[in-house]
């Protein structure tokens, strides 16, 4: 009777650290803000907490990851109904916004992270940016930072020169060096080519430190390298800042933003 007892009781208390174990894994995945599933696709958007308090940026980029969804959909059933062998799997697609940081409580940077499987030999995965004007309610660029931003002028490329001094010091940090150099030397002095740019946070209140350039897997190394992330300083920017640019940056990069998983 005691065995059977202290059976129950075990039983008992691995049901319910396996229905925490669920509930945690549960509440570790965001519910999909957007989601289309059938047969043959899959495909969720999912915006951060900080982006749905704010409802005119949750709306614009809800809009845009539901259009992105959409296509997605219209082209896997054109891609099944020309080679229902491709399908065997459902083909899955996600896009997550997340915020990356807010500077002045005005100016809101946000990682736009593409997923998508289709039955290749890896997934693929892929960053863009975003840049927000809370008091314009839009979309902006980082041009009225800027006293210059034209192509190939002493700005981009002063931000040129601080991408690649960054993804070299990365792939040493990551036993990579000398590692597609090429691809590095590629980036161009434009602002439209250099890539993806967010505002990085800073030690210092309502600052940013600097900017954040985001290469998915292949830009600038292989597929196992995985994503990288370089790092400009707002100093090395000093010269080239509007009245504007110099009141929003300061302070240093934070810790938890270079030691971020990328």
């Amino acid at each position: 009777m005691a065995l059977l007892t202290l059976t129950r009781t075990i039983g008992l208390a691995g049901a319910i650290a396996c229905t925490a174990t669920l509930g945690m894994a549960s509440a570790a995945e965001p519910k999909p803000d957007f989601s289309i599933k059938n047969k043959w696709v899959e495909a969720s958007v999912v915006l951060d907490a900080r982006i749905k308090a704010e409802p005119a940026l949750a709306a614009n980029c809800l809009a845009e990851g539901k259009a992105w969804a959409q296509k997605n959909r219209v082209d896997a059933d054109k891609g099944r109904k020309q080679d229902p062998d491709l399908f065997r799997n459902a083909w899955s697609y996600e896009r997550k916004y997340e915020t990356r940081s807010v500077v002045d409580g005005r100016y809101v940077s946000i990682i736009r992270a593409d997923y998508e499987y289709t039955g290749g030999a890896h997934p693929n995965s892929s960053s863009d940016t975003i840049l927000w004007d809370k008091s314009a309610g839009k979309r902006i660029s980082i041009r009225p930072f800027f006293t210059e931003t034209a192509d190939n002028g002493p700005t981009l490329k002063a931000m040129r020169q601080g991408v690649i001094s960054s993804l070299m010091a990365e792939k040493k940090k990551r036993g990579a060096e000398g590692t597609d150099a090429s691809a590095i030397e590629d980036i161009e002095p434009k602002l439209l080519k250099i890539g993806p740019v967010a505002l990085a946070p800073s030690t210092e209140e309502g600052k940013s430190s600097g900017l954040n350039f985001y290469y998915a897997p292949y830009a600038v190394g292989s597929y196992a390298e995985g994503e990288y992330v370089a790092f400009v300083p707002w100093e090395s920017l000093k010269p080239y800042l509007t009245p504007e640019g110099a009141r929003i940056f300061g302070g240093a990069r934070p810790k938890e933003d270079e030691d971020r998983p990328q």
